[in-house]
């Protein structure tokens, strides 16, 4: 690790721990600096944002700017008019805070090896697609950088073993950046059913959006734009001639069609089911293993189309405690039912319970509380810390290998067991081999 690096995070270690008290005096003012709404640079967490696409650009980045103790110092794509869009705004953010009216203290790369080579960044944020997580988070841990990676954060289950391999080795802090941890609702639904409200949990119900429309237009091979580095957007995934229906919208941050490619990403199964299904696996007590059966079935579009990730799909899971989970396509919430009663939390609302009087509940003192912060600020704490965040490497690996095992039986239509201590399907050569392999495109 750069020496300088060590030295900051140590420093800051300590300071959180309030160790470093005596040194109060000897911190410049931030405000001395020109810089009133930052915190001091002593104090600061430097970021850098890799891939500069929607989700950065309307809810990663917005949120570190809010954020007084972490400075953006980097962000990287290889779309140079994406690029150009994120490095503006940032800069003029920043330029606000001060008392020059200017700022230049991000720069712009196109290679993602050149912000990971920065001794000076302490962290990243990576926005990529999805065929990009695991191979940048584990460059970057290798490098020294504390990593929040955007979930789904896997596309297979031995993806996510060699994850958390590369996190430990390296003794890197990892943060899934999915908020719903910090929900209200989710936050509360956790606490209730971990201090027993609802009594022994006999089964859970998961709901996510339907998938997005894949029944496209046609998608015919179109050059290359100028703007966009073609060969290292598609980086580890299978080459395919460029259309732009294939990857993201020219000079815009709408919605991609990389997100309904097989080639780069699982669909909603994964992608919804990372923010839900961690709740369910959060308020069962089973973030750190899986489930001992599975069942699904889908409806994929016909073979042959671009966009070719499942429309609908419900999945049952049992777990070695006899609790079975139900995951299907229709709107965005978590059921728990007890022994003692059920409690339901839907995304963007609130809750509900029955008895109601599950809902008045007050959470006493020696009783179970999770920390209530945004997803964004646990990350930035435990890199101050070194301590662990809410959703490690290990928790978002067992959430997304959930999504995986469901899309596994799935493809394969029958009853697939499997061992969550081995990570394998029981007796299934070819359940099996989807360990390590991307879910290809149907052929028939």
């Amino acid at each position: 690790m750069p020496r300088h690096a060590w030295t900051r995070r140590a420093f800051l270690r300590t300071a959180a721990s309030g160790a470093v008290s005596g040194f109060a005096a000897a911190v410049i003012p931030a405000a001395a600096l020109g810089r009133s709404r930052l915190a001091a640079p002593s104090q600061r967490i430097t970021v850098g944002l890799i891939g500069a696409g929607r989700q950065l650009f309307y809810k990663n980045w917005p949120q570190f700017s809010k954020m007084r103790d972490v400075q953006v110092v980097a962000v990287c794509d290889v779309d140079a008019w994406r690029l150009a869009q994120v490095h503006a705004a940032i800069e003029k953010h920043y330029a606000a805070q001060g008392s020059v009216g200017t700022h230049s203290g991000c720069r712009a790369h196109r290679d993602y090896r050149e912000v990971l080579d920065r001794p000076d960044i302490d962290a990243v944020m990576i926005s990529t697609p999805d065929h990009w997580h695991v191979p940048l988070a584990i460059e970057a841990a290798r490098a020294g950088k504390d990593v929040s990676l955007e979930k789904p954060i896997t596309r297979t289950i031995a993806e996510g073993q060699r994850l958390i391999r590369a996190m430990r080795d390296a003794q890197r802090v990892f943060r899934v950046d999915s908020e719903f941890r910090s929900a209200e609702n989710f936050h509360r639904m956790a606490e209730l059913v971990h201090n027993g409200r609802i009594g022994q949990i006999k089964s859970i119900r998961v709901g996510v959006p339907a998938g997005d429309n894949v029944d496209g237009p046609p998608t015919p091979d179109m050059p290359v734009p100028e703007e966009l580095d073609y060969e290292r957007w598609q980086g580890p995934a299978p080459r395919a001639a460029y259309t732009v229906l294939r990857v993201h919208p020219r000079h815009e941050f709408g919605r991609p069609g990389w997100m309904r490619v097989l080639d780069y990403c699982d669909g909603m199964i994964t992608n919804w089911g990372a923010h839900l299904c961690d709740i369910a696996q959060w308020c069962h007590g089973t973030e750190r293993t899986g489930p001992v059966e599975i069942t699904g079935e889908g409806v994929w579009p016909p073979p042959g189309k671009l966009w070719n990730v499942l429309k609908t799909f419900r999945v049952t899971y049992r777990f070695a405690d006899g609790t079975t989970q139900e995951y299907e396509t229709s709107k965005p919430y978590v059921r728990i039912d007890g022994t003692e009663g059920w409690i339901y939390g839907e995304f963007g609302k609130g809750l509900d319970a029955e008895p109601k009087s599950i809902l008045t509940s007050q959470i006493q003192d020696g009783e179970i509380r999770f920390p209530l912060k945004s997803d964004k600020q646990d990350f930035i704490d435990a890199v101050k810390t070194r301590g662990r965040t809410l959703e490690d490497e290990e928790v978002g690996h067992r959430t997304t290998s959930l999504c995986h095992l469901g899309h596994i039986a799935i493809r394969l239509g029958q009853p697939l067991k499997f061992d969550p201590q081995q990570e394998r399907f029981v007796d299934h050569d070819e359940a099996n081999a989807y360990l390590d392999k991307p879910m290809p495109a149907r052929t028939a």
